[in-house]
């Protein structure tokens, strides 16, 4: 169960998040609440709010993870 849940972290993080607001805001969400899946309930609630706040608020300038692997 831990490894699926680690490689499903992974999956989540190595994706791409948008540059519109909205798209860093969805995406943070769901990092968020995905990774706060570990502390139950409450955990998910928190996670996806503060994720899709940071998303928002954190212009793509500042996460910059460099090229998508499958253009290279």
């Amino acid at each position: 169960m831990k490894a699926l849940v680690i490689a499903a972290m992974a999956a989540v993080l190595l994706s791409a998040c948008g540059t519109a607001v909205g798209d860093r805001g969805l995406s943070g969400a769901g990092l968020g609440a995905g990774i706060g899946v570990i502390g139950g309930p409450p955990g998910i609630v928190v996670g996806g709010a503060v994720g899709a706040v940071a998303g928002m608020v954190t212009p793509p300038s500042k996460v910059n993870l460099g090229r998508p692997a499958w253009r290279n």
